[in-house]
């Protein structure tokens, strides 16, 4: 199960999609009420809809760091070595990054859309996590049966 062109390719591209979450991410672990968070995480010069808004947004920024991250570094440091554990975990990773990111597509389209613009909305703001989920679920299930591509 050595890494092919397709896997380094997809390790690359979950990086450089979630990294900038992921320091969004902290941002809202460590300064939650900032307006820097509310910038990057809704709008610029919004303001968290309600509690609940708020909630969720601190509720996923625990969750991915303390699940998603883990199983990301873990599983892409396990399928560039070619095994089999690093695409289960990958797999995970993939899917509840495909999950949360539906959900979200449709929960905060009201609010950020209108903000940033089709093509924003639809490549970064959610679109490459639900891709990136979707391709790494896809690709791990081919690996571990044993088609290499």
């Amino acid at each position: 199960m050595q890494p092919t062109i397709v896997t380094w390719i997809l390790v690359i591209f979950g990086f450089i999609t979630l990294a900038p979450l992921l320091l969004a991410q902290t941002l809202m672990l460590t300064k939650p009420h900032s307006q820097q968070a509310k910038d990057i995480l809704i709008a610029r010069g919004e303001d968290w809809r309600d509690k609940t808004h708020f909630r969720s947004a601190l509720g996923c920024a625990w969750a991915d760091w303390l699940l998603v991250v883990p199983l990301l570094i873990a599983g892409s440091g396990g399928v560039l070595l070619g095994h089999a554990w690093g695409y289960v975990l990958w797999s995970a990773a993939g899917a509840i990054s495909l999950y949360i990111n539906i959900v979200l597509w449709f929960l905060e389209k009201e609010y950020v859309y209108p903000s940033r613009g089709a093509l924003a909305y639809y490549s970064y703001y959610w679109g490459f996590f639900v891709y990136w989920g979707a391709l790494a679920v896809g690709y791990s299930a081919l690996r571990l049966s044993g088609i290499d591509i």
